[in-house]
């Protein structure tokens, strides 16, 4: 039996309009950074800066990598909260329905480069962990075009991996970080804790849509429009009988 046409449009209009409408899923994300991804970049930059929607974890875990694939990153540290070029939205489920929390301002990860040496595409890579629990991964991409710059003197390039506190809360085993750095532990932080923005209390149970939810979620609503509009389908009338 053929879906009938009422049935496919039906389809991509579900898909159309569940698709945008999906809240983030995940929480503690990157909502910008310097260099801008995808930027060119044609000086040399002494450090990079990434701007999350919380202060990423103490025990966070960035790589700066060139074309040829050597890591370039010696340090990482906090810095001074900024605002925002665009306002990011995260969602929460609270008490059975989705509500927005809206951020402005950005919690920094100042990663420090040792040197640039060649041109070409380089990759910034993070993992963390939102206060929430929910692991926070991504990459970040820019072109350098400027000169080669030298190593420091006694360089040795990194090629440790996230650490074991990093490696057990990903894994859920560890304990959740604080929305705040630990004491003493970036140079320009000290032992104050970061300012914070105005927040709604948070939500007792946070919830995040998962990759695989999101398209299940899809896959039942688009099923029962097509089987609803499959049975509203008319019957195709008899062919009238040829006169003798």
């Amino acid at each position: 039996m053929r879906l009938p046409v009422r049935a496919g449009a039906v389809l991509l209009v579900v898909a159309a309009l569940l698709l945008p409408a999906s809240p983030a899923a995940a929480h503690g994300q990157l909502a910008m950074s310097d260099p801008v991804a995808d930027s060119t970049v044609s000086q040399p930059m002494a450090e990079l800066t990434l701007y999350f929607t919380e202060t990423p974890a103490s025990y966070a875990w960035f790589t700066v990598t060139t074309p040829s694939g050597r890591r370039v990153e010696s340090s990482w540290r906090g810095g001074q909260p900024k605002r925002l070029d665009k306002p990011v939205t995260e969602y929460f489920l609270v008490d059975g329905k989705f509500e927005p929390r809206v951020y402005n301002t950005g919690y920094p990860a100042v990663v420090v480069v040792s040197h640039w040496p060649e041109q070409g595409a380089y990759t910034v890579a993070y993992q963390s962990v939102a206060s929430d629990g929910e692991a926070v991964k991504g990459t970040l991409k820019f072109t350098y075009s400027g000169p080669a710059t030298p190593a420091p003197a006694g360089w040795t390039p990194p090629t440790a991996g996230p650490s074991d506190a990093l490696t057990q809360a990903l894994a859920g085993h560890g304990a959740t970080p604080t929305a705040s750095a630990a004491p003493g532990l970036f140079s320009d932080v000290g032992n104050a804790p970061a300012p914070q923005q105005a927040q709604p209390p948070a939500p007792s149970t946070p919830f995040v849509l998962t990759d695989w939810l999101i398209p299940a979620l899809i896959v039942v609503a688009v099923g029962a429009m097509v089987l609803a509009a499959a049975r509203r389908s008319p019957a195709v009338p008899a062919r009238k009988r040829r006169r003798a």
